[in-house]
């Protein structure tokens, strides 16, 4: 059953328009302006909420509550903190919790990004084990880590595991669980809910939704792992802009629209591409047949907005997306507008020449569909 937000709804698109509007003040705007402060008057002691703009800002705070909201309705023992980008927030929680000699799992088929962070933990003395997503494989080098750091679904390769035994079986060894939880997003699943530490997020995708603003968050249960990771970003000055906060928490109120939307039109493109004889590798968790459905639909409520699958070459992969009409080529997932981009040309990811990431955005689902097939037919 839903948990009632502050303004008493339980539904998921009530929760993201009413996640973290403060309360109603008459003739004040109902979500107030950003905050754009480097200090704030701070007579006598430092007791207050606000002192210092690399600390704290009511603008991040309002966020902050939309997020945790989405993230562990009607918790009140969890915290979120925001941060000036998605890798911000994934350093946020890796360096602040793993010291020289400890060891942690990562997906071996995770962000491009990740081998690069590796190579930083490795730098420090501390000892990185990697393990495919799929068929929750990670579990096989679990032992003696501190951290295992889940990405599920997978990007971009879009394999799923079992977050829940994942996180059974790192808890009985005394480590902790953080879930990259991007492509799913709160309302497709809630990592704490599953048995997570930490759920950790680009905003920058489908969270915000609209390609103009770069943001990251990590949502934890209130404690010692969680403090660490706000001293780690006192630190290090890992913080958002004000205007970047206040377009996040103005786009959250969509968000239930448009994943909704953005779900069920990726399917309609995923189901128009099976069968196709120029297509290979064709996945989305959404897809009956998909290897990862089964745990997909026991852990998620929506199946997301991104769809991959590989062309015989690649520059039949280039020729497609050129043909598109209605998708730019670009990077990045999760927009209003659909992209889609060969994955190869960045180098980071084990993938085919030809592999395309498709990321599914607002447009009407029949224009949509037509677009890709056309383009699949005037690629020969």
């Amino acid at each position: 059953m839903s948990e009632p937000t502050a303004a008493g709804g339980t539904g998921e698109g009530t929760r993201a328009v009413r996640a973290g509007l403060p309360e109603p003040v008459k003739y004040e705007p109902t979500l107030p302006g950003p905050v754009f402060a480097a200090h704030f008057h701070l007579p006598g002691e430092p007791t207050g909420p606000y002192t210092y703009g690399r600390d704290e800002n009511p603008t991040w705070t309002r966020l902050e509550r939309a997020v945790g909201e989405l993230e562990a309705p009607g918790q009140d023992d969890v915290d979120t903190l925001v941060f000036a980008s998605g890798m911000a927030a994934i350093s946020s929680v890796l360096f602040s919790q793993l010291r020289a000699g400890d060891t942690v799992v990562l997906p071996s088929d995770g962000y491009q990004a990740l081998p690069l962070v590796r190579a930083q933990l490795e730098a420090y003395g501390i000892e990185v084990r990697t393990a495919p997503t799929g068929g929750d494989a990670q579990l096989a080098v679990l032992d003696g880590a501190k951290l295992l750091w889940i990405e599920s679904p997978s990007n971009p390769g879009l394999d799923v595991c079992d977050i829940r035994r994942l996180a059974e079986a790192t808890h009985a060894r005394g480590a902790l669980v953080a879930v990259d939880n991007t492509l799913a997003t709160p309302l497709g699943q809630r990592p704490l809910e599953l048995g997570a530490d930490f759920s950790v997020a680009s905003g920058t995708k489908q969270l915000t939704g609209h390609g103009d603003v770069l943001l990251g968050y990590v949502t934890g249960r209130s404690g010692e792992p969680m403090t660490a990771v706000r001293r780690w970003r006192k630190i290090v000055g890992a913080i958002p802009g004000p205007m970047e906060a206040w377009l996040a928490h103005r786009s959250i109120a969509t968000l239930q629209m448009r994943v909704d939307r953005q779900s069920a039109t990726a399917l309609a493109v995923a189901q128009a591409l099976r069968g196709r004889p120029e297509v290979t590798g064709l996945r989305y968790p959404g897809l009956a047949d998909d290897p990862s459905h089964q745990v997909a639909s026991r852990q998620m409520r929506r199946h997301g907005c991104v769809v991959s699958f590989t062309l015989p070459t690649r520059a039949r992969a280039e020729r497609f997306l050129e043909e598109l009409r209605l998708v730019d080529d670009a990077t990045s997932f999760g927009g209003v507008r659909s992209t889609a981009e060969r994955r190869g040309r960045w180098g980071g990811d084990a993938v085919p020449e030809g592999f395309i990431r498709l990321s599914v955005g607002a447009e009407d689902p029949d224009d949509l569909v037509a677009d890709v097939l056309r383009a699949l037919e005037e690629s020969v």
